[in-house]
């Protein structure tokens, strides 16, 4: 007789157990449970929150010291090309100065020398602008290079 209450206790335990559940006997126990465990997420999701923030934070940092760096770089450039520019204007003036000192000084009577003197110079002005210009160019290009 005893087999049989042990045979028929544990299938009543069983649904016992399982009616405690679907009755919410045990609920308390059960919203506990699942607030701790979601407390525990929640902190974690709270943690490696604050690592992306710090990475991030970094990152921006670190772009900010590299715009700064090419800023930098930009300006000395641009100076640099406003001195090479002001010098090939100085460059261009004295030569034009020359060339109107040197038609004053040239007779009338010879205009075709005049004329032939003049696109020398002309030519040689246009060499100077274009060598100059290279110039400008090739140092530009070293400089970022």
């Amino acid at each position: 007789m005893e087999e049989e209450k042990t045979i028929t206790e544990k299938p009543k335990k069983l649904w016992d157990g399982a009616l405690k559940m679907v009755k919410g006997e045990n609920t308390t126990q059960l919203i506990e449970q699942f607030t701790s465990e979601m407390t525990l997420v929640a902190e974690g999701l709270c943690e490696d929150q604050s690592k992306l923030r710090k990475e991030v934070d970094g990152m921006i940092t670190e772009e900010d010291k590299q715009i700064q760096k090419l800023q930098t770089k930009i300006d000395q450039m641009e100076t640099s090309l406003d001195e090479e520019r002001r010098e090939h204007d100085r460059d261009v003036t004295e030569l034009r100065n020359r060339l109107a000192t040197l038609e004053k000084k040239l007779p009338k009577e010879a205009s075709k020398e005049k004329k032939k003197a003049g696109s020398i110079i002309r030519d040689a002005t246009w060499l100077v602008a274009i060598a100059a210009g290279a110039w400008v160019i090739v140092t530009i290009i070293n400089k970022f290079f």
